[in-house]
């Protein structure tokens, strides 16, 4: 019904029907005063509804994970589920198994396949869909003795590659060859066109780990009943190939040819192999370990959401973590991600500064990751972004450190400082606040955390004083403190 003022109303007597006013045109104005009024209605709900947003928008923090590929960002969102969102962490946990087990096979077969390349003689291989399977010969190396029991091994073995390829098939829901087309070193900068400098396999990869898990808890486990035996296969497989595994990883003329060909597994191959009588089981459960340090490259943007509650109250806030794809062909995708981001947890792996891009094999890693802060620092599009730093991958730089390897050989500019962790990390500390300094376009502060991201206690300690720092600036941001 439309609007009819009362007899007190000033207005009552402008709004009064006409006198001679007909049937019909009764009839027209009363929707006319309808139709406004349902339009007035429309107006007040959409006012009320933006209101509620707002309200809402200001308990919204967006989140960031940037940094290079192999940085550790997939690792850090793993750390802060893991940490403030176990409910869903357990749901998840059986669903990790068979990648899992993808990381230990992959691993495996990627290991006899150099054997048998160092048994035929072969001096060159084509890459492996592993992005670490890195293999290059050195000819001065002594030559190494492999015997009948080596191929007996080899034949054993085989069937772990009907494994690699069921757990792909089983996992593959959704996944695509990586094959890019362009690349740029910051999200700023112009597309070039990408012509690899080496063959390779495309690399397996898949959108979402998050949907490729969702999928595997809903396959049937052994012991739940099922008739199905094609989802037992994997499991029952590995477990029987388990001392042959192990003997191979620990064969030493195994060892030294992987040395000699320089083949550097992912970070996660020794922490698997080395725990061969534990994984490879039928009866094996996946541990947080476990979870943190399995590998499954992604090339879409992931998404998850975190809240925190304030102390004793119903609501709290919302954090929407992004983790976007670090290699240089995908940096283009982030900047749409810019748009209203409240923090940027940059993750710089320190244990890089003698390795090279896998994409470009003529960029260092380290001054790649140097470039990429600095462009971030120095958006003015990012000007008020709060700006976290991890500066990764510390248990990986004391092993490097410790075989001899010295940062002033890749690193002239650290000079005769000492070899050790803490002076390096130190340095890198330095570098990067100054950057930050010297480049933001405002003035701000810069957190900065050496980190393992693999070690989940060291880590959950880290997130907590992260997530306290966060919200303390929101909250400071809303003029709420």
């Amino acid at each position: 019904m439309g609007f009819i003022p009362g007899p007190n109303d000033p207005f009552y007597e402008l709004m009064q029907p006409p006198a001679d006013e007909t049937p019909a045109q009764a009839t027209a104005r009363l929707k006319r005063e309808q139709d406004a009024q349902r339009v007035n209605d429309m107006i007040d709900e959409g006012i009320k509804q933006e209101r509620a947003q707002a309200k809402k928008g200001r308990n919204l923090v967006k989140v960031l994970l940037l940094g290079q590929s192999e940085s550790g960002k997939s690792t850090t969102l793993k750390n802060f589920r893991m940490r403030f969102s176990k409910d869903e962490w357990e749901l998840e946990r059986d669903g990790w198994r068979s990648v899992v087990q993808l990381n230990v096979v992959r691993s495996i077969t990627t290991i006899i396949r150099v054997v048998e390349a160092e048994i035929n003689g072969e001096h060159h291989m084509v890459d492996s869909d592993d992005e670490q399977s890195v293999v290059t010969v050195e000819s001065a190396a002594s030559d190494l003795k492999f015997s009948d029991r080596h191929q007996l091994l080899m034949i054993r073995l085989a069937p772990l590659q009907g494994v690699e390829a069921e757990l792909k098939r089983r996992l593959g829901a959704g996944t695509e060859p990586v094959q890019a087309t362009s690349m740029s070193a910051t999200p700023f900068d112009t597309p070039q066109e990408y012509r690899p400098r080496r063959k390779r396999l495309p690399e397996f990869a898949v959108r979402s780990w998050k949907e490729v898990i969702e999928s595997e808890q809903r396959a049937p486990q052994i012991g739940d009943g099922s008739a199905s035996s094609d989802a037992d296969l994997p499991t029952i497989t590995i477990a029987g190939c388990k001392d042959d595994m192990k003997a191979l990883w620990h064969d030493k003329a195994v060892q030294q040819a992987l040395k000699r060909r320089k083949l550097l597994l992912p970070d996660s191959a020794g922490f698997f192999l080395n725990d061969l009588d534990r994984i490879a089981t039928r009866d094996y459960v996946v541990t947080d370990n476990d979870i943190v340090r399995a590998r499954l490259r992604t090339v879409g943007i992931q998404e998850h959401r975190l809240f925190f509650k304030h102390a004793g109250k119903a609501t709290g806030w919302e954090w929407r973590i992004f983790d976007v794809g670090g290699c240089r062909t995908l940096r283009s995708a982030w900047l749409p991600y810019f748009e209203g981001v409240n923090v940027i947890i940059f993750l710089s792996p320190v244990s890089v500064f003698d390795q090279r891009l896998e994409e470009d094999s003529r960029v260092n890693r380290l001054e790649d990751s140097i470039l990429l802060w600095t462009s971030i620092c120095s958006s003015k599009l990012l000007a008020r972004t709060q700006l976290i730093l991890f500066l990764n991958k510390c248990d990986l730089l004391r092993r490097k450190l410790k075989r001899g390897i010295k940062v002033a050989q890749y690193l002239p500019s650290y000079g005769d400082r000492p070899n050790d962790v803490m002076t390096v990390v130190k340095y890198f500390r330095e570098k990067f606040r100054d950057i930050q300094k010297q480049c933001s376009p405002e003035h701000r502060s810069v957190y900065i955390y050496p980190t393992t991201v693999t070690d989940t206690e060291a880590t959950g300690i880290t997130l907590e004083s992260v997530r306290d720092g966060v919200l303390r600036e929101n909250l400071a941001a809303s003029q709420l403190i």
